[in-house]
């Protein structure tokens, strides 16, 4: 240190600086002790890290609470211990020395572990220069034209206000008043956004600028929303869906218009989940349908397990289609589930207990036991069983993309249908159509999308009957009260589900 800085030094008090510290208590127990280089400070004990970091927090706060405010004539204490804080130890002599500057502040620095806590009294400018430091307080301005240490008066500030702190220098000289900061320029507002796309300011017309604006605001108003609200939902989709396509047609971007597609699906989507849980979609006239499956996307999800069946399935016939219907429900997810023997038994089956043994011979279903203990084990003692082809591949991926809550809604639905009270003593066959009519169906019990029917080839697809049988199945359904007003032509069955099967269903889209 030169001696004009010595000389300075001695004319300016002390910055103070102390410490505390978070240190282990012992090497066999998870103690700690948290400690200050104050010499009035009692040592603590903790039980835990957590409860030490506390301790230390709630200690220097109470140090900052009963500190005095920081004192303009204090020499920086950054810059007594060489600033090594924020200046890196190259060897190497620094071609231009660090000028300390600014008023005085108490900075408070912590490492990135949380064992140390120190306060220091300092220049404003180490405190900004010093990785992760805090200012706590920063002392009041003094009066103008107030002795520097050397004895050099300050230069009043322009106006002749008494902004001027103390400016600490490697200079006996005291370095002018910084020239005040120029207000930063002001930013330009935020873009306007929907869909994560911008709204260009220049899009023309005005009107559609402003719609596609308000749209954007009213969206992210909804995410707020505590509780979700279908029908506002659909509304806003809607708008959006014509909102976007005016868009389109005005920039010629083709993404623009497969948005609003998307727009217009979501709205439809959300105006049916709405009706569906308002009760919009009735029987008829009737009073509102609840139905077990009362979201789109398990009709969807149930249609793709009959037509993945329809498609995979080992055996020949329906006894055999039924049968791996119903061990694709239970094992669908992650290729394994449990059985006991009702399960089999109640499917009404002409001899359960050959088709497990068949299916497990061709390698579609593996046991841990033979077919016969299958079918006489309980529910405290369950059967697992595996389907390979169902399980997930390497990528996690199966052929369905329902998830395992999905799953049981998917197994009990089709359990009800097959188990209805009035085609208990139904074949296979029957059930499988049933199953079958209940997926094809409108919210309102007419076959087909818009009551139009039903393509033979799409029941022949689904159903292992023939077609000199169909008029028979039309007829049991009929006679028990699943289906009425059917009418079988050469390509096409026509008709409506019955008023009490409409819980069952799982209605076409419009």
């Amino acid at each position: 240190m030169t001696q004009a800085a010595v000389s300075e030094l001695d004319e300016r008090v002390r910055g103070r600086r102390w410490t505390v510290r978070l240190d282990a208590a012992g090497r066999s127990s998870t103690a700690v002790r948290v400690s200050c280089s104050r010499p009035a400070c009692a040592e603590q004990r903790l039980p835990s890290a957590a409860a030490g970091r506390a301790a230390a927090v709630a200690h220097i706060k109470a140090h900052l609470r009963a500190a005095p405010a920081p004192r303009a004539t204090a020499y920086c204490a950054c810059r007594l211990a060489g600033c090594h804080t924020h200046l890196p130890d190259t060897g190497r002599p620094r071609t231009e020395p660090w000028r300390c500057g600014g008023p005085v502040v108490l900075a408070v620095v912590t490492d990135r572990e949380g064992r140390w806590w120190q306060v220091m009294e300092c220049c404003s400018r180490c405190a900004a220069a010093t990785p992760g430091a805090k200012t706590a307080a920063t002392c009041a301005p003094t009066a103008p034209n107030r002795p520097c240490p050397t004895g050099t008066p300050a230069p009043a500030p322009a106006g002749g206000t008494g902004a001027g702190a103390p400016q600490f220098s490697d200079h006996q000289v005291a370095d002018s008043v910084p020239v005040p900061r120029v207000a930063p320029e002001q930013r330009r507002p935020p873009q306007a956004k929907i869909a994560q796309r911008v709204i260009p300011h220049d899009l023309r017309p005005v009107a559609l600028r402003d719609e596609l604006v308000e749209l954007g605001n009213l969206f992210r108003a909804y995410q707020q929303r505590d509780e979700p609200d279908l029908e506002l939902l659909a509304d806003l989709q809607e708008r959006k869906a014509r909102a976007f396509t005016t868009w389109a047609d005005v920039t010629s971007e083709g993404p623009l218009r497969w948005e609003a597609r998307r727009a217009e699906q979501a709205a439809a989507t959300a105006r049916l989940q709405h009706q569906q849980r308002t009760g919009g979609i009735t029987g008829g006239d009737g009073p509102p349908v609840t139905r077990l499956l009362n979201v789109p996307g398990q009709w969807e999800h149930a249609r793709s397990v009959l037509a993945h069946v329809a498609d995979h399935t080992p055996l020949p016939g329906p006894d055999a289609r039924l049968l791996v219907l119903m061990l694709t429900l239970r094992t669908a997810h992650t290729g394994t589930g449990n059985l006991v023997g009702q399960d089999l038994t109640a499917l009404g089956l002409a001899d359960p207990e050959d088709l497990v043994e068949k299916l497990t011979a061709c390698g579609w279903l593996e046991l841990p036991c033979t077919a016969s203990d299958l079918l006489a084990s309980r529910p405290e003692n369950a059967t697992s069983v595996t389907v390979p082809s169902l399980a997930p591949g390497e990528d996690g991926t199966g052929p369905f993309t329902f998830g395992k809550k999905m799953r049981p809604k998917l197994s009990g639905w089709a359990q009800k249908v097959i188990s209805d009270k009035k085609l208990r003593k139904a074949t296979a066959v029957t059930r499988l159509l049933a199953l079958t009519l209940a997926t094809q169906a409108d919210a309102s019990g007419p076959l087909g999308s818009g009551g139009h029917g039903i393509a033979l080839n799409t029941v022949a697809a689904w159903v292992p009957a023939d077609s000199s049988e169909l008029q028979h199945l039309v007829d049991q359904l009929t006679a028990a009260d699943w289906l009425t007003d059917a009418v079988l032509t050469d390509t096409r069955l026509t008709g409506r589900l019955t008023e009490r099967v409409l819980p069952l269903t799982c209605p076409l889209r419009a």
